[in-house]
């Protein structure tokens, strides 16, 4: 039997895994999970390519995983067949996705698979698991383990700040510009002083951007805090600058498998790089010196070997590049790791063969693509639906239609979604959401924790946690009012570098600062707060309560405070709370319940991480991410942008505005391969959808106050005309005098040139909107132009009314209570509607 040590354990040893001595190789310590029943349980159902990427044994494996291959389902199992057979630890599994949300899925379906076998993974984001490595290496980077992270509304606080005390706002610099100028060199691993070497020193503005760059940088340090792409900079930093660290987690994580691999950034990428590092021999021989048993990973030099790296992603939505996302990591992948594997995954299990059908023929016109054909068992399904309006809003009023045919049908509100290219293009669609009496939300809102309130009571929690966090202590220095203006908050700061110390101290000392007595009650009183609250978090044993010295060993302790307790704490004595509760605005009882709902998921925090720290509260905090708070349990239609809705899926999916100027968006064709990011990005909404696709444009478009011409996207022109059920208009509005549909890519027949779109020429005269020729409609825009308030006009079932445009019709019931009464009319011409009593254009009969 060999011994190693466990590496969740540094005290214990446990008995090697049986294959332990092969990881990471193809050599005779290497086993199939296939062999033997154990990998016959983890493979049966799994089709022969996932099966490959199950039971594959190498040191690189390119899993290329097609929309709704069921990628989740091969990373999880091949993960518990590794478990299972023996051939690693799960502590010596590290793997990364991209959300929270996926990592717990993940999570999950291995415990489901393995039971209490699985305990011990590393299973997390990117940002999750630097977080761990640096909280545990603070010290070698010189922080302190209670570093604050910074959100993008932290960093543009200090941004502000520090353009307003640079004038930098007269080269143009705002936060914004600044924030991601510095976040892309930051991805880019790119530090102060490495920019300043190649920095033109005869340009004023790129002398500016460096001067900001480093007080930044300053601040941050100052305040022992990091912004989130420092998370994964520094741990590469960290890695390199100190490789016997680097050997330690080497060492320990064997198995390394990462999700979604082409939305990688460059500093994502090296820290893979730096992870799957093999360990030299010399290196190896003074871990053993020091206590660590490696003779079971060790190979035949002496080395421990690089560990095993498993990728997932798909090129064809690769669609970050934005944020820094680079396509060459899993398009090169194959030359970065010689020998890597590629397993194809192109079964769908999601789409219908239609969708998936309109799918490849859009991605098959970029080049530079690993070519793929997703195909499904399924069956060809509906075909996709088509519809060309006169403007948004007319677009708007087919959406909700067409949403409460659905809902009539039997599908959930919740199983439908609404994509959009720009954020801009929601205003239609909620304004006849509205009136439609439609539930939805839209996703990508204001979040939770980027809400003021909850914001200042977090900011009480992080000065508590880090009391160096100078930018926490500023927000809540007069929140609630505590007669603190600015001059004070400067007269601080300003006493606290005059006298070399900390924001936090100098307000202890703020009787030095000769401010009036009431000012100087107040900064005293919260620092008072503060050191209290701190004082809860330090477990107190019974030598201490005598005089003495707390140690372990003098009696059992009394544990600290929960993190609920010390939330309550200061939110009461600081009067945070006592002051939206006393107000006489009526949005402040809002932010009253907003904050006692915090209490209450601290509560949460605190029964189902029993011995959890502030610190791990904190944390939690600042890696929730957006797509994270989707609620699928919501009776809501989701509204998202199409970069939004990467990995979710639908039973009905309207991918809105398919025009040129918004998909591909007119920012795209000034950028090296804009267009195809755009394609792929069509091609992303397109496979959410499970059953229904739809597939909509407008004939103009209002945009910066002004109405403009729309023409149909280019992509539409790549999916084949059999697939698209193009529809037109509610009325009797045609082109051509009424005689062809209005649809720009419909069949057109009687020798009309160009295939199916016609000549270009044909196409700007049918989409002119100037044209004095245009036929009269029945569906005038009257639909969503006329609003009215109604005031107290109430309605029963059996009531007749008449709406400007549905014309007469019946109340069959009435929902809802106050403003939002909801009247359900059967119209005589016009069928079944939902209408908004408070708005709608109706008169009672």
């Amino acid at each position: 039997m060999t011994l190693i040590l466990d590496p969740d354990d540094p005290a214990g040893w446990r008995e090697a895994p049986a294959a332990a001595s092969g990881i990471g190789t193809d050599g005779p310590g290497a086993t199939a999970a296939g062999d033997g029943g154990a990998g016959s349980r983890l493979t049966d159902g799994l089709n022969p390519e996932q099966r490959e990427a199950v039971e594959f044994r190498g040191q690189a494996l390119l899993i290329v995983a097609g929309a709704g291959s069921g990628k989740t389902r091969v990373l999880t199992h091949r993960i518990a067949s590794l478990i299972e057979s023996r051939e690693a630890w799960p502590s010596q599994i590290l793997a990364i996705t991209f959300t929270n949300k996926a990592a717990a899925e993940m999570r999950e379906r291995v415990e489901g698979l393995l039971g209490e076998g699985a305990s011990g993974m590393w299973i997390s984001t990117f940002h999750s698991a630097c977080v761990r490595i640096l909280r545990r290496e603070a010290e070698a980077i010189g922080l302190s383990s209670t570093f604050t992270i910074y959100d993008s509304a932290d960093q543009r606080t200090i941004l502000k700040r520090i353009i307003k005390e640079l004038d930098a706002d007269t080269l143009g610099f705002t936060p914004a510009s600044a924030q991601a100028k510095i976040s892309k060199l930051k991805n880019e691993l790119a530090d102060v002083e490495s920019y300043a070497r190649n920095a033109n020193t005869n340009d004023p503005q790129e002398v500016m951007f460096l001067e900001i760059f480093r007080q930044y940088t300053r601040r941050l340090r100052d305040a022992s805090a990091l912004d989130f792409d420092d998370l994964i900079s520094e741990t590469v930093y960290l890695f390199r600058a100190f490789p016997k660290v680097a050997s330690l987690y080497q060492r320990r994580f064997r198995h390394i498998l990462v999700d979604e691999y082409q939305d990688t950034n460059h500093a994502q990428y090296s820290l893979i790089r730096e992870l799957t590092q093999p360990v030299p021999a010399e290196r190896v021989a003074e871990m053993e010196q020091h206590g660590f048993n490696t003779r079971a990973l060790t190979d035949a030099a002496g080395r421990i070997p690089g560990a095993s790296l498993t990728v997932v992603g798909d090129s064809d939505q690769s669609i970050y590049a934005f944020r820094g996302a680079d396509i060459r990591n899993i398009s090169e992948f194959e030359r970065d790791f010689a020998g890597a594997k590629v397993v194809l995954l192109e079964q769908n299990y999601r789409s219908t063969q239609n969708i998936l059908s309109a799918a490849n023929a859009v991605i098959a016109n970029n080049f530079d693509r690993k070519e793929k054909k997703l195909w499904t068992a399924v069956g060809d399904g509906d075909k996709i639906t088509g519809f060309t309006g006169y403007t948004a809003h007319d677009e708007a009023q087919f959406v909700a239609d067409e949403v409460e045919a659905l809902h009539r049908k039997g599908v959930a509100y919740r199983e439908i979604a609404v994509f959009y290219r720009t954020n801009a293009q929601t205003r239609a669609l909620e304004e006849i959401f509205v009136r439609s009496a439609l539930p939805y939300r839209v996703v990508g809102g204001t979040k939770f924790y980027e809400r003021a309130e909850i914001k200042d009571a977090m900011a009480y929690l992080i000065a508590v946690a880090n009391p160096l966090d100078e930018l926490a202590l500023r927000r809540i220095l007069n929140t609630p009012k505590r007669g603190i203006g600015p001059a004070t908050e400067t007269a601080i700061a300003q006493f606290a570098e005059q006298n070399q110390m900390s924001f936090r101290q100098a307000m202890r000392a703020a009787s030095g600062l000769g401010l009036g007595p009431k000012v100087t009650k107040a900064i005293t009183g919260l620092a008072t707060v503060l050191d209290e609250a701190a004082a809860m978090l330090v477990p107190i044993s019974p030598a201490s309560t005598a005089g003495e010295a707390s140690s372990p060993s003098t009696g059992s302790a009394t544990g600290a405070a929960k993190v609920s307790d010390v939330l309550v704490f200061l939110v009461e004595q600081s009067g945070l709370i006592g002051a939206l509760r006393n107000s006489r605005d009526p949005q402040d009882e809002t932010r009253a319940k907003n904050v006692e709902e915090l209490v209450a998921q601290t509560r949460d925090f605190d029964r189902e991480n029993p011995g959890a720290t502030l610190v791990d509260f904190l944390t939690q905090v600042s890696l929730v991410a957006a797509a994270d708070e989707l609620d699928d349990a919501s009776g809501t239609v989701s509204l998202m942008t199409l970069h939004t809705a990467k990995g979710l899926e639908y039973h009905a999916v309207f991918l809105t505005g398919i025009e040129e100027g918004l998909l591909p968006h007119q920012m795209s064709a000034t950028e090296p391969g804009g267009p195809a990011e755009e394609r792929r990005l069509f091609y992303v909404g397109i496979t959410r959808a499970r059953k229904r696709l739809y597939l909509s444009l407008a004939m103009s478009r209002a945009q910066f106050g002004e109405v403009a011409v729309a023409m149909p996207s280019r992509y539409l022109q790549e999916i084949p005309e059999g697939l698209i059920d193009w529809r037109q208009s509610p009325g009797m509005a045609t082109s051509r005098g009424g005689t062809q549909p209005r649809a720009l890519n419909a069949r057109r027949g009687h020798g009309q040139g160009g295939g199916v779109w016609g000549t270009r020429d044909r196409d700007l005269e049918r989409f002119s909107v100037t044209r004095s020729d245009k036929p009269k409609t029945e569906w005038a825009n009257r639909v969503t132009g006329t609003v009215r308030d109604n005031g107290d006009l109430t309605l029963e079932a059996g009531d007749r009314i008449r709406h400007v445009d549905f014309g007469e019709g019946k109340v069959t019931q009435v929902t809802g209570e106050g403003t939002k009464r909801v009247a359900h009319v059967s119209f005589d011409t016009s069928g079944a509607k939902k209408l908004l009593i408070k708005v709608a254009p109706i008169e009672k009969l």
